[in-house]
Parts: structure tokens; C-alpha cells; sequence
């Protein structure tokens, strides 16, 4: 049996068979098993669904109900019915995504970038970095699961000696390896999310492909951000590993300094203790650790809400590019200083991180592979 997906993983996701209709499903091992046939009732209004947004909206103490009962359920192996060998069912996007925002989070990663691009400022990071975690908010509709081919996209770029900007297909196209947070239960408009309440707003975590096209964002994001550099696709895992499985990973922030705001404070700042790998074309070419991230998923929420932002079920938002403090730890090509994405070029993230009784728990795979520009 694959040990990565044993009963201290049970993670969620949705199926099909054959082109029949998608439902919800939990993997042990390299088998994947119908929730609600699983429970006992194979027209279950919330698992015979194709994407797991209604049991996610029904909040934590269901959550932990469903898990300890597929727990038991799976206690002494697979069942007889509702069970398929992974290799012969298609994975669909795991919940239809509401909004998503794309945070930077990683210090070296902005670090790295700081260096790259302001090599005269004395600090690579900018005033506001220690003081809040700074984002982005994207595009949910081009947000797809594992396997789908990205279209190299097309947009203005400007070389730095050029008087005047060109179009055509992106010739810097890149990769971010970053997690993303799943909501299971938002917050009404003008009623923020306490950092310490997060347990009971998210409902797991995703492998999380922010692709982009570096050419195209330099000439944009200048004065409000990212957007046709990062908008035209974003990959995640077929597989939403929840936050109750993720427990035994759980590992202090690195210290913070200056001191956060209130609104930012913890008792105790909580990052994952996750172990990423990025390959590229067959070859394993970076190892990044979700552990090194400077904010919490928490902090991240609290400030996502604070100004009184409405959040929904299947908001979705990534950490940023994760990023450790070696070459081989960098979850970016640019940060390698290598070479960026050719047409055919295919780049799978995959992640373990500690779990109950010993264990280790996976997260799938995030595969991509980059097709020709369409224009």
C-alpha cells in the first residue's frame, strides 16, 4: 500500500469513472473510495456531488465527525463496494473555487527577488514586508487541477532598451511551488477572522502551481500588481489534504521582528512542517521547505479579512513561493538563474509532511506541462 495515503492522511477529492458523474471520494493507499457509499447512503446529498463545496460549507464539528467515521470505516481495510484502483478513474478539481488571493510570504523568496531587481537597495525586502503579509488577489476561473496543460500565454512585454512595448507569447514563463489554503467556512462582510479562530474557517491544503509569466508581470504590475502575467492559469492538486491530518506538522514561525500588529498576534504563530520537491522534465531540481515560511496560514486569513472582506466556501489562498535559503531549496526558476519554461516542458510539485503516530502523509502530485501560445 502506498504509505503517504494511510489512515493518518484521508484525504479528499472527486472522481469519476468512465464519464459517469463526478462524486467525493477520500484515497487510501492507491485505492480510491466513494464517501457516500462509504457512510451507507450512495445518493447522499453532500458526497454523490462533484465537488466538495456542501461538505465543506457544514463547518469544523462535521468535519471532524466525517473523518473520525471514515476513520473507523477504512480501520480494517478497503471495503467490498465504491472502491476503484487510482489508475482508472479521472480526478476532477477537488471544489469549485470562489475567490483566491496569492500572498508572498516565503522571506527568502522575496529576498531573493529584492536582489534581482533592486540590486542597489541595501534591504531586499520593501518597508510594509515584516509588518503585513503582502498579496494579491487572482483569477479563480483559471484555477484547474492536476494534469491540464497550460497555454503559454501572450501579453505586452518591454525589453529595458526598447522605447515602446511588443505582444506575443511570454519568453520568461515560470513556476511558483506554493500551497493553497481551502475555506470551508467564510465570514460575513465586516466581520473579520481572528488568527486564533483559523481552525474553524479552514478546511485543508492543496499543492499549489502559481505559473508566470515573468516578462509580462514586469511591464503590468507596475503601479497596481500582477495580472496577465499570473491570470491566465494557476494548478492544483487533485487531492485536499485536511487541516486535522496536518497536526503532527505543525512547527513555530520563524521569529518575527519587528512585533505584529494585534490583529496579527498568536499565542503561537504555526507554520506546517512540509517538504516540497519540484521536477522538471523527469529531474527533482529543488526541495523547498514550507517550514522556512515567515507568516502563518493564519496571519494570512486574519489579514485577508481584517478589513472586513467577506470570505465564502472554496475561497482559496496560496502562501507565495516557497523558498529556502540554498539553490536547491528555491521554489522559482527565476531565483535559479537558469533558463525558464520551453513549449513541452512539464513540471510536477509533490509534498510529504509529518503525521500521527509517525507516520508520513502525501499530497499527490501538481503536474503541468506547457503547450504553445494560442495567438
Amino acid at each position: 500500500m502506498n504509505e503517504l495515503f494511510g489512515l493518518t492522511n484521508l484525504p479528499y477529492g472527486v472522481y469519476s469513472v468512465d464519464g459517469s458523474p463526478a462524486r467525493c471520494a477520500t484515497r487510501l493507499g492507491d485505492h480510491v473510495v466513494d464517501l457516500a457509499t462509504l457512510l451507507g447512503d450512495p445518493d447522499d446529498a453532500v458526497f454523490a456531488r462533484p465537488t466538495l463545496n456542501a461538505f465543506m460549507a457544514q463547518g469544523r464539528q462535521r468535519w471532524d465527525e466525517v473523518r473520525a467515521a471514515i476513520t473507523a470505516a477504512l480501520a480494517d481495510g478497503l471495503p467490498a463496494d465504491g472502491v476503484h484502483a487510482i489508475d482508472d478513474v479521472t480526478l476532477h478539481l477537488p471544489f469549485e473555487v470562489a475567490d483566491y488571493v496569492d500572498f508572498y510570504a516565503s522571506e527568502h523568496h522575496a529576498s531573493n527577488l529584492g536582489r534581482l531587481f533592486r540590486p542597489d537597495n541595501p534591504d531586499p525586502l520593501l518597508p510594509n514586508w515584516k509588518h503585513l503579509p503582502v498579496s494579491y488577489t487572482g483569477r479563480a476561473g483559471s484555477v484547474v487541477v492536476s494534469g491540464t496543460d497550460v497555454v503559454r500565454p501572450c501579453g505586452q512585454r518591454k525589453a529595458p532598451d526598447a522605447e515602446v512595448p511588443t505582444f506575443g507569447p511570454s519568453t520568461r514563463l515560470d513556476i511558483e511551488a506554493e500551497l493553497g489554503f481551502v475555506v470551508g467556512v467564510g465570514n460575513e462582510m465586516g466581520t473579520p477572522i481572528a488568527g486564533a479562530d483559523a481552525d474553524q474557517h479552514l478546511f485543508g491544503v492543496v499543492l499549489f502551481n502559481d505559473w508566470s509569466a515573468r516578462d509580462i508581470q514586469a511591464w503590468e504590475y507596475v503601479p497596481l500588481g500582477p495580472h496577465l502575467g499570473k491570470s491566465f492559469a494557476s494548478t492544483i492538486s487533485p487531492w485536499v489534504v485536511p487541516l486535522a491530518a496536518l497536526d503532527a506538522a505543525r512547527v513555530d514561525t520563524p521569529t518575527q521582528e519587528p512585533a505584529v500588529l494585534p490583529y496579527l498576534a498568536l499565542d503561537r504563530p504555526w507554520g506546517l512542517d512540509i517538504d516540497l520537491e519540484v521536477e522538471w522534465n523527469g529531474t527533482v531540481v529543488s526541495r523547498p521547505p514550507y517550514s522556512s515560511l515567515y507568516w502563518s496560514p493564519a496571519q494570512m486569513l486574519a489579514h485577508l479579512t481584517v478589513n472586513g472582506a467577506p470570505t465564502r466556501t472554496g475561497d482559496l489562498f496560496a502562501s507565495g513561493t516557497i523558498s529556502g535559503p540554498a539553490k536547491d531549496q528555491v521554489g522559482s526558476f527565476i531565483e535559479r538563474g537558469e533558463g525558464f519554461l520551453e513549449d513541452g516542458d512539464e513540471v510536477v510539485l509533490r509534498a510529504t509532511a509529518p503525521g500521527a503516530d509517525g507516520t508520513r502523509i502525501g499530497f499527490g502530485e501538481c503536474r503541468g506541462r506547457i503547450t504553445k501560445a494560442r495567438a
